[in-house]
């Protein structure tokens, strides 16, 4: 599977089709509902893809100020399992709409380039789904959308 996401770079119109691949890769592994990619620019983050984009549209640009959440993720870089509806509340302030969805577990993967985040990749799934065996199966894929955040951040600083 991981030699399909890699052949998946070489299609044109990137870099959708990798995210989309990545998307449905990641959901057979741990079931999820919901996937996004979150693109980080110093202390900027931007959403560059969703798979509900009805209830999580693509955004533009917008400042991040410190969380929990963010010095987990972004600042230690490590992954992050969140198993059940509490841990949700704790780390993101959407929390209803989270619910709201059938939603209540997360991973969040961050990616990094050179040292430095560049974006994370999101799994929501219902509450209790996800596991640390999931986590550790999918932290495997991070470096897999750094191209994508990477063109993504030249666009934006482009413009």
């Amino acid at each position: 599977m991981l030699q399909s996401l890699l052949d998946t770079l070489a299609e044109p119109g990137q870099p959708t089709p990798l995210f989309d691949a990545l998307a449905e890769h990641t959901r057979q592994i741990t079931g999820h509902q919901l996937f996004t990619l979150l693109y980080v620019d110093g202390s900027e983050v931007a959403r560059i893809y969703s798979s509900q984009p009805e209830a999580y549209p693509v955004s533009g640009r917008k400042h991040m100020g410190p969380t929990d959440w963010g010095n987990h993720v972004l600042r230690d870089k490590q992954p992050l399992l969140l198993p059940d509806k509490a841990a949700i509340k704790w780390a993101f302030f959407d929390h209803e709409l989270i619910y709201s969805l059938g939603l209540g577990a997360c991973i969040n993967i961050p990616c990094l380039y050179d040292g430095k985040v560049v974006g994370t990749m999101n799994m929501l799934a219902p509450e209790g789904q996800l596991t640390e065996d999931h986590l550790n199966a999918v932290k495997r894929l991070a470096g897999l959308p750094v191209a994508g955040f990477l063109a993504a951040r030249f666009e934006n600083n482009a413009k």
